[in-house]
């Protein structure tokens, strides 16, 4: 059987996102020889946290599917894909003009107007600039402030379940883990209730690994996809998730749905009754 070919789409939007998110899948069930990996970013609501987004696509190639009602922020995206080479929709830019002409009324141009903005909604904002900003360990500060931290080696999903989390109202701090790289010491002040070490198995890992460098132009038998390497990166961190005391969870044929379920029902578990 010939393996799918895989593209990534970025689903970005100022509210919910669902509009995008429900067009995209829409058109995706069209191709079944596609592997579409659909990533979605809700309330985006600030330059900071678009700019954050906007390189993590350009990382990954991903076509961009837009629905930012603010001028600022759709001509950002729209700049940016110009200038790096990336595909990119408005999916509501052409509606706008067109109501805009038919009626000869302007857009009120307010993100969230068909979403109630209550004390939760800002929340999961704060919490998605969290997630972006102490995303892969750039600041080992965020650690301390979070209210979960995943561990886990290359390609165990720890930027999507962030994400996800995220917009469940959690900030979420994220560290890769490198054999021979010294651990923050932030790591080991933290309650280990609120650590969550992810692990993946050797040949899930492997072909993904493969399918990774693969996307990128590169030799997929490399140091990254060897699976030797590979069993050494998973030892390492299980010493240290063993170290810490903290909850293990195995990604393999779970979804981050269900990764994030998991966390959610652990920390509810171990919340203090009296809070």
């Amino acid at each position: 059987m010939l393996e799918k070919k895989k593209t990534t789409i970025f689903v970005i939007s100022d509210s919910i996102g669902e509009t995008a998110y429900n067009l995209v899948q829409a058109a995706a069930v069209q191709f079944p020889e596609v592997n579409f990996d659909v990533q979605q970013y809700p309330l985006v609501r600030t330059e900071s946290l678009l700019n954050g987004i906007l390189k993590r696509a350009k990382r990954v190639n991903a076509t961009i599917v837009h629905t930012l009602v603010l001028p600022e922020l759709s001509q950002r995206v729209e700049e940016y894909c110009h200038e790096n080479s990336l595909q990119c929709i408005g999916v509501l830019d052409r509606l706008l003009k067109m109501f805009a002409k038919r009626t000869q009324i302007q857009p009120k141009l307010e993100a969230g107007m068909n979403h109630h903005t209550d004390q939760d909604y800002f929340k999961r904002i704060e919490c998605m600039e969290f997630a972006v900003t102490y995303d892969d360990g750039k600041d080992p500060s965020g650690f301390t402030q979070a209210d979960i931290v995943l561990l886990g080696i290359s390609r165990t999903s720890k930027t999507p379940l962030s994400l996800y989390l995220a917009n469940k109202g959690y900030k979420v701090a994220n560290l890769p883990l490198v054999p021979k790289t010294k651990i923050p010491e932030e790591i080991y002040s933290i309650d280990p209730q609120k650590i969550f070490g992810l692990v993946n198995d050797p040949a899930v890992l492997n072909s993904i690994r493969r399918q990774r460098m693969v996307a990128y132009g590169l030799d997929p038998d490399s140091h990254y996809s060897n699976i030797e390497n590979i069993n050494n990166e998973l030892n390492f961190s299980q010493e240290l998730y063993r170290k810490l005391g903290c909850l293990v969870i195995n990604t393999a044929n779970k979804s981050i749905e269900e990764t994030a379920t998991l966390i959610m029902e652990s920390l509810h578990d171990h919340q203090d009754p009296t809070e």
